[in-house]
């Protein structure tokens, strides 16, 4: 039977290196690289692993609903998964990474030990993941039921403070620029409920504002915001504010803004949706709310990791406030 000599000597480290890096001792400093050389020196010797030793080498499978192209491309999902890289470097936890659109996908982490789903998925699918484990889940999607444990955000919230931001400055035309995102059952594409244009138009119609002739949607993306916004633009009245339902949307609306010779905000006021880096740096910056995307990552792993560890199986449903960062790209009316 394997000792804690015979991993240390495996790994090239003290047996005081080994015991400390198993049973997880918080006051030890060492690399990444040489916790991992512990573990699997240990795994390949089959050392008697302690509760904690088990602990230190679980295996987290990570499903994104986006491919790779299109994470580099929305930085709002690369900042959930970092949230979750980070934790898991931190914690010694294995990771296994897989995109929706990578053939066989679900091959690659049918062994892990807890599963964390990133994007919107359909019922199908879900079923699907949650036949591999039951330790699982789901970042940035609700669902109406308990099914599994979810986090996303507050959008309600979010809405509220935006637009009651803008009616503060006087704003009474306000239109909304939303995207639609599909869950691709496997015979049809069903739309996922926007929880934004839902919260929009609940504050308009509580509040009489006539939101029907300014309400589109089209793709979460600068081109799709584009178009919308030039749609906009081509009508005889113009709204006097823009809320898009994301900064890519805002980013494309820019554009087109510009474009028809009008200025931002002295024609027209635009508030953007997840407080993207490059919003600092927009001509004028742009005001927006900041999606706490990091943070959900975080909080998501930490949630399944501790629920393994403490054999929790009661789900939970948790919304992440947003709150609002006010920049340059809104001003008030003058009446």
């Amino acid at each position: 039977m394997a000792t804690i000599k015979d991993v240390a000597k495996l790994a090239q480290v003290s047996p005081s290196t080994v015991s400390r890096i198993l049973n997880e001792d918080p006051t030890l400093s060492t690399s990444l690289e040489t916790k991992k050389k512990v573990i699997n020196a240990a795994k390949e010797l089959k050392y008697n692993k302690s509760k904690k030793m088990s602990k230190a080498i679980f295996t987290l499978g990570i499903i994104q609903w986006f491919s790779e192209q299109q994470e580099a491309k929305d930085n709002y999902y690369l900042k959930v998964r970092r949230g979750i890289e980070d934790f898991c470097v931190k914690n010694c936890i294995n990771v296994v990474r897989t995109f929706k659109s990578n053939p066989n996908y679900l091959e690659q982490i049918e062994d892990a030990d807890g599963i964390i789903c990133i994007g919107k998925f359909s019922n199908e699918e879900v079923e699907k993941f949650m036949s591999i484990t039951k330790n699982i889940v789901f970042l940035d999607m609700s669902f109406h039921d308990y099914k599994a444990t979810t986090f996303s955000l507050d959008f309600e919230m979010a809405v509220n403070e935006a637009l009651t931001y803008l009616i503060e400055l006087g704003h009474k035309e306000i239109a909304f620029l939303g995207g639609r995102e599909f869950l691709g059952e496997e015979n049809d594409n069903v739309v996922y409920e926007d929880y934004r244009k839902k919260a929009f138009i609940k504050f308009c119609e509580k509040n009489e504002i006539d939101y029907n002739k300014y309400l589109i949607e089209g793709r979460y993306s600068m081109e799709s915001g584009y178009q919308m916004m030039n749609e906009i633009l081509e009508k005889k009245q113009l709204p006097t504010a823009v809320f898009a339902a994301s900064d890519q949307i805002a980013f494309g609306a820019m554009k087109a803004i510009r474009e028809h010779d009008l200025n931002i905000p002295e024609d027209i006021s635009l508030i953007g949706f997840d407080d993207l880096e490059m919003t600092r740096y927009t001509a004028p910056a742009l005001t927006t709310l900041h999606a706490p995307a990091y943070e959900m990552g975080q909080y998501g792993v930490n949630s399944l990791f501790a629920a393994s560890n403490l054999a929790i199986k009661t789900t939970i449903k948790v919304k992440l406030p947003c709150h609002l960062v006010v920049r340059d790209s809104c001003m008030a009316i003058n009446e």
